[in-house]
């Protein structure tokens, strides 16, 4: 059974990794605790998250009871909108290092192609509550991702949330050194990503999915929108397998070769989401998911919706 995906680098990416998007600074050290002892190699974080330094005590711990190696894990962060700014990716990069207390990255993702003034708000708004972009361009931005790579404080560079147009403009830069390894984005049955994922697959690019179970303990849940881990019909392809849904949701990407990055703080549900090499959804399963496709978003940035580089305009 495939467990990991090869980056164009030549590094091995495990296909599944623990998320900790909205995983509080008093739980994730557990969580990554235990993510570890279970088996999980890949963690996910983010500066944004606030909750690196909690996730560094985790990695410190486990690499000093030689529970694992360094080269062992695989850990990935992401460059926050208010450090776009090339004199400022560096710093980032240096204070996410130092929370994790680790001293390099496997994968450092440029978050959202979206540059935000720079400041003490990660989400500055003018009065009508729209963000207030800054002068940047993430053409820029990723000139100063590759110098990281050459000083090596990161291995691979990424992006997260970059339509295929944006990657188009990205890989058709002048000089480009390094074309990115990884393209982060959301993708469950209610956002497939068929046409995104087919794109970047052909240019060489990982696809890692995040929010695959839908995200429902997002802080901005209505109560009529539509709830995946509840979903009649995944339910029911659950159960031929002797699963639970939110296993199927896991195994769902991971049959279309995209990593993936299930979150909780849950250790019986870290140890679940884990299960997911010991069975196979047949072709006919896995066309009935893509088919519930319905181009629903947990993650519309809305505040952003008239930045220069919101990605979500275009069809993919």
């Amino acid at each position: 059974m495939v467990t990991h995906v090869e980056l164009y680098t030549g590094a091995k990416m495990p296909l599944l990794g623990l998320g900790t998007w909205k995983s509080s600074p008093g739980q994730v050290t557990e969580a990554v605790k235990v993510a570890i002892d279970l088996g999980y190699r890949h963690i996910d974080g983010a500066y944004v998250y606030q909750n690196e330094k909690e996730v560094g005590v985790a990695l410190h711990d486990k690499l000093k009871e030689k529970v694992v190696t360094r080269q062992d894990l695989f850990i990935v962060s992401k460059l926050w909108c208010t450090f776009h700014d090339k004199s400022m990716v560096k710093e980032a990069c240096k204070k996410t290092l130092s929370d994790l207390k680790l001293d390099y990255l496997d994968l450092y993702l440029i978050h959202w192609p979206t540059g935000f003034k720079h400041g003490d708000d990660y989400f500055p708004l003018d009065s009508s509550g729209n963000v207030i972009p800054s002068d940047t361009d993430f053409l820029d931005t990723w000139t100063a991702m590759e110098q990281l790579v050459d000083e090596g404080l990161v291995k691979a560079i990424g992006v997260s949330n970059f339509n295929h147009l944006q990657i188009e403009r990205l890989l058709n830069k002048p000089g480009l050194k390094y074309k990115p390894a990884v393209n982060q984005i959301e993708c469950h049955p209610y956002l497939n990503q068929e046409k995104l994922i087919q794109y970047c697959q052909s240019k060489g690019i990982v696809v890692t999915a995040y929010s695959p179970l839908g995200s429902p303990d997002r802080p901005w849940a209505k109560p009529d929108d539509p709830y995946l881990l509840e979903d009649p019909n995944i339910k029911a392809i659950a159960a031929k397998y002797n699963k639970t849904i939110a296993q199927v949701l896991i195994r769902f990407p991971v049959q279309r070769n995209v990593v993936v990055i299930p979150k909780s703080v849950t250790p019986a549900r870290i140890a679940e989401n884990f299960k997911v090499f010991d069975f196979e959804l047949s072709k006919e399963d896995m066309a009935t998911l893509m088919s519930y496709d319905r181009n629903w978003r947990v993650c519309a940035l809305v505040s952003c919706a008239n930045h220069k580089d919101y990605p979500f305009h275009a069809e993919f």
